[in-house]
């Protein structure tokens, strides 16, 4: 098994309802958060044992970028979540395989470190729109649902 590394990642952005398409480069650590709720189905058959299954899935984006107004990624973040408004992102391990959705920018956490570059903390959640989230796993060259959805 090959390891793969976190910088070979790519985060790609583009308008809410297209693909992504645009390379962020301006991105400091991401993590991609994946969980599903569970329905409890446990009944005497499981013999004792607390049974659930998975239900709705859910996902959260979180990454650290530079505070650089002159950044065209940093400014479409910035306005996304100052104007409510959607934001296509597809989440790649640098092979074209990850999640691919409309995001809702829900923070913008501004860090003034005293020893340090000015950065942004970015937060997101997939948000209502006319394409659902969709786990790609094809190798796409930039966003794009080349794959199933995963459910």
């Amino acid at each position: 098994m090959a390891s793969v590394l976190g910088l070979d990642a790519v985060l790609y952005r583009g308008t809410a309802g297209t693909q992504a398409s645009t390379e962020v480069t301006n991105v400091k650590d991401l993590t991609l958060n994946l969980e599903s709720g569970e329905a409890d189905v446990t009944t005497r058959a499981t013999e004792g044992w607390k049974a659930s299954m998975a239900t709705l899935k859910e996902a959260s984006l979180e990454f650290g970028m530079l505070y650089d107004t002159s950044d065209s990624d940093f400014n479409a973040f910035q306005s996304a979540y100052f104007g409510n408004t959607a934001i296509a992102l597809f989440i790649t391990d640098g092979a074209g395989k990850g999640l691919d959705a409309d995001f809702s920018i829900t923070g913008f956490t501004i860090n003034q470190n005293l020893e340090e570059a000015m950065t942004v903390t970015v937060k997101a959640k997939p948000t209502a729109s006319t394409r659902a989230p969709q786990w790609v796993t094809g190798s796409s060259s930039g966003g794009g649902n080349s794959g199933g959805s995963g459910t």
